[in-house]
């Protein structure tokens, strides 16, 4: 599956993409969201999940209704708490009278421009998941996978019958994910990412934006080295006297679409907040120097 193909389908409508799963994709596009929020319907039979159920828009809302059919929402699992992924809960919930399970709440405002949606300040679980814990239906499994990084809440979904797993935000096949502090974490992250190459289970990812990702071990492994690939450019960064996050920006994204500049920003401050916990570089206000090893 290739980004063109995915550009092309349509919104609103239910999508089999392989066994125990359909996809619902909301008419929510933007350059941080990609063709919008993909919805994942889980089950074949009587009892069925849904997985990041999206924006609480009546046209998407609608589209899940229509997908689930006559079976019965057991439920309504949602990876994290940001605005293009959970709201749709709390009407589904309505509507069907399913609980809403998996991430935990937060409601953070955080001190910098965001590549994605604020967090949702209305999302109420009626059960957390921890990770390894299942839920599970008529011929289904899901098991979370406490993913923290993207957001300190962000949790994944194995099924475990197919080997595919439910990524939201925390691995896309069309971007990397941004990670904004506070909450978002760049030490977690790369935790987060080091647990997901480790599973040799898993065969497939479906994220919440983007193509589905065929050979996941092999992009995780290119993510990570994609991260320490950053870290030394920002450490060279530094030795070269640009000092702050706002000079490092744009000598490192230079053929990035500048209106994603102030999301780049937010992902070099928390790798440097990441080296910084290592005792490679340290802040002086908003100025930053390395460190001598034995320092």
């Amino acid at each position: 599956m290739d980004a063109l193909k995915d550009i092309e389908k349509p919104y609103a409508e239910a999508e089999r993409i392989a066994p125990l799963v359909r996809r619902v994709l909301a008419r929510n596009p933007s350059p941080f969201t990609f063709t919008g929020t993909q919805t994942y319907v889980v089950g074949d039979a009587d009892d069925v999940a849904v997985i990041d159920p999206g924006p609480a828009d009546p046209e998407h809302v609608d589209a899940i209704l229509k997908a689930v059919g006559e079976a019965r929402v057991v439920a309504i699992c949602c990876t994290h708490t940001h605005r293009d992924h959970s709201p749709a809960a709390a009407p589904l919930k309505a509507l069907t009278g399913a609980p809403i399970v998996g991430c935990a709440a937060l409601t953070l405002e955080d001190d910098g421009p965001r590549a994605d949606a604020a967090f949702d300040p209305d999302y109420r679980p009626d059960r957390v998941l921890i990770d390894g814990e299942a839920i599970s239906g008529t011929g289904w499994t899901l098991e979370a996978v406490a993913t923290p990084g993207h957001t300190s809440n962000h949790v994944c979904f194995a099924l475990r019958e197919t080997g595919a797993v439910f990524t939201g935000d925390h691995v896309m096949g069309w971007s990397t994910s941004v990670v904004s502090p506070p909450d978002g974490d760049m030490t977690d992250y790369l935790a987060s990412l080091q647990k997901l190459y480790e599973r040799e289970q898993d065969t497939v990812y479906f994220p919440a934006h983007g193509p589905a990702v065929e050979k996941p071990r092999q992009l995780v492994r290119g993510m990570i080295g994609h991260r320490r690939q950053r870290e030394r450019q920002i450490l060279k960064q530094i030795e070269a006297g640009h000092r702050t996050v706002a000079a490092m920006v744009p000598q490192m994204y230079r053929s990035v679409d500048q209106r994603l500049w102030p999301a780049a920003g937010r992902s070099v401050l928390a790798h440097l907040l990441d080296l910084q916990r290592r005792r490679l570089v340290t802040d002086h206000g908003d100025e930053w120097s390395l460190l001598a090893p034995d320092t």
